[in-house]
């Protein structure tokens, strides 16, 4: 089932890239009293992810920082893939989520199967705004990044 408006976000442990290397991130640690725009993609350096999605974020984090608390970034990737992007992107105002083994992806009900490109299961394009681990703006992307993109999760802050 796939997370909702007014659904309280998954608590589990996943990684992020930490100054020696990964480190464990609880998730309901994580989003627990902070207003967290969360986005995710379907894999680090992949060229729609790499040219449209992280980059508009990029841009817009100060705009989005000054609604927000906090800018995170989820895919289905181990972090030391995750900082190798981040540094990539510039985008060091965005805490990378490195979910490996797509177990957030999975508790999201977002999970996406590309399989059939060699691909494994990875998440599906989204944005959400979560207020203290509550999801108050969840858009998801089939095509495009219209409902994920930095321009309108500010637009819903």
């Amino acid at each position: 089932m796939t997370i909702a408006v007014g659904d309280t976000l998954p608590t589990l442990t996943i990684k992020t890239n930490g100054a020696k290397g990964p480190e464990d991130l609880n998730t309901g640690d994580f989003f627990k009293g902070r207003k967290v725009v969360l986005f995710a993609v379907p894999g680090a350096f992949t060229p729609g992810c790499s040219n449209t999605h992280m980059p508009g974020f990029v841009i817009n984090a100060d705009a989005i920082l000054e609604k927000a608390d906090a800018i995170a970034c989820m895919a289905v990737n181990d972090a030391f893939v995750m900082d190798a992007w981040q540094k990539d992107q510039n985008a060091e105002h965005i805490t990378m989520l490195a979910d490996g083994n797509a177990e957030f992806a999975k508790a999201l009900g977002l999970e996406l199967d590309a399989t059939g490109g060699g691909m494994g299961i990875r998440s599906k394009r989204f944005a959400l705004i979560a207020n203290d681990g509550v999801v108050e703006y969840l858009g998801v992307d089939e095509k495009g990044v219209e409902k994920s993109s930095a321009e309108t999760v500010l637009g819903e802050l």
